[in-house]
């Protein structure tokens, strides 16, 4: 072949690889080609990170009623298609991959357009920094949870695409982190948990959840997750958690089923709680450079450990935080850095009058909504109060920036409360509201559109 011929080629291919990666998605698509709107059933589905569960899958696919499956990632390729599609014997009406190239693909008007069309959504495994800084304060997490506010659509993931789900999470942003690494200075720069609103998922809104539990000795870490919530947060936090080869699947009435091959091989979901039945139940110490200590006679954390069936009949109540079939009841405690774990009995959060109540009973709210979101001028941000509280309100741009100040430090009686937010001197973009009280916090994204 003459050279100039092989030279042409060469630039041929060059130019063709050079298109292949300026593209920001790549996506791959199994079934019939016309949207079915269907009506999906909701739930979550969270899976520890090794091979899936076809069990825990199939309650996965049922929940989208033959609709269509959407799975997101940011790496590999279509290697959910046709397991998806045809393995597992359920009908849907299609399975599309797209993989995100990169971050720019969180702007695409195609991605976004089928976001708002499917039942389903599944994140696939990875790296849990590249979903939150691909998918944070974009279009994308946006369009997910107006899918599951409005649309009620099913959603799931394993490994990174299970540690996203939570309202508190292990970003990675700096790379993993040990069980001894976090127990040893819950200050730990390779401890990255984020509280910035992201995905809005049912019963998960005080969770931190983690992956490959006991394959990798993930208990302490998890704790320290936990402590760092409480400390930096001022929240009440909760933890799920899953063994590699183990899946808990929560419908809409909050009741968590466990799916596995128990008792074959010890696969359990982890439920993890403050102790509510104590007065007091913060870390003694969580400081920078210190070991963590999170004793309390032995009973920091209380623990449901409920093993995982093939069919799925060991469950655990989100509702209550109590309720169980088929679970073992731990205590946890941390002493100088050292994880110890002890035989315990089912939490009663009623026991004795005595016993102050938790951080999320003491003020309990939820914002309800800030609506119309998205808005082109103004937005009202309504919130719901469980009991007397002080309370500040205040608005952030997507740089973290203090933008209003709508409520400072001001008592407000329990009940439904309603403040305008007057944006009409704003430029357009996303924005967080934040609403605080001495023992709470929570903050949610709204979007300035012109």
């Amino acid at each position: 072949m003459p050279k100039y011929v092989i030279a042409i080629l060469a630039l041929a291919l060059n130019f063709q690889a050079a298109e292949l990666l300026a593209q920001s998605y790549t996506s791959y698509f199994t079934g019939t080609p016309f949207n079915s709107n269907t009506q999906p059933s909701g739930g979550v589905c969270m899976m520890g990170g090794a091979t899936e569960h076809d069990e825990a899958m199939r309650w996965f696919l049922n929940r989208a009623n033959g609709g269509d499956i959407l799975v997101l990632r940011a790496s590999g390729s279509d290697g959910y298609n046709n397991y998806l599609y045809s393995e597992l014997g359920v009908t849907v009406n299609s399975v599309e991959t797209i993989v995100f190239n990169n971050a720019t693909a969180a702007n695409e008007p195609y991605i976004h357009a089928r976001i708002n069309a499917v039942e389903g959504i599944w994140f696939a495994g990875g790296d849990q920094w590249d979903y939150v800084s691909y998918w944070r304060g974009t279009p994308i997490d946006s369009l997910v949870n107006v899918a599951l506010h409005d649309r009620h659509i099913v959603i799931g993931g394993t490994s990174a695409g299970m540690a996203i789900l939570g309202g508190f999470y292990f970003t990675s942003q700096n790379g993993t982190v040990t069980s001894e690494e976090a127990l040893a200075d819950p200050y730990n720069p390779l401890i990255t948990v984020d509280s910035t609103h992201f995905l809005e998922v049912n019963y998960l809104d005080h969770v931190v959840t983690d992956t490959h539990y006991d394959d990798r000795g993930r208990r302490g870490r998890h704790v320290a997750f936990m402590a760092r919530v409480l400390t930096d947060y001022g929240a009440n936090p909760k933890g799920i958690a899953c063994n590699e080869y183990t899946a808990v699947c929560i419908d809409e009435n909050g009741l968590a089923r466990v799916y596995g091959d128990y008792p074959n091989y010890p696969e359990a979901t982890y439920f993890l709680q403050t102790n509510c039945e104590l007065e007091e139940f913060h870390p003694e110490v969580c400081s920078a450079g210190q070991p963590l200590e999170w004793n309390l006679a032995g009973a920091a954390i209380r623990v449901c450990k409920v093993w995982g069936t093939n069919n799925g009949v060991n469950t655990f109540n989100l509702l209550d935080w109590e309720t169980d079939n088929g679970g073992i009841w731990e205590n946890w405690s941390v002493s100088n850095g050292a994880l110890v774990s002890a035989a315990g009995v089912q939490i009663d959060c009623d026991a004795g009058s005595s016993v102050e109540p938790s951080v999320d009973q003491a003020v309990e709210f939820r914002l309800l909504e800030a609506y119309p979101n998205p808005f082109n001028s103004s937005t009202t941000i309504q919130f719901d109060l469980a009991r007397e509280a002080s309370v500040t309100l205040k608005v952030f741009d997507v740089q973290g920036r203090l933008v209003s100040t709508l409520i400072d430090d001001q008592t407000l009686s329990a009940g439904v409360h309603t403040q305008l937010f007057d944006a009409s001197s704003f430029s357009s973009g996303v924005y967080f509201y934040r609403l605080e009280t001495a023992t709470h916090l929570q903050t949610m994204k709204m979007v300035l559109m012109r």
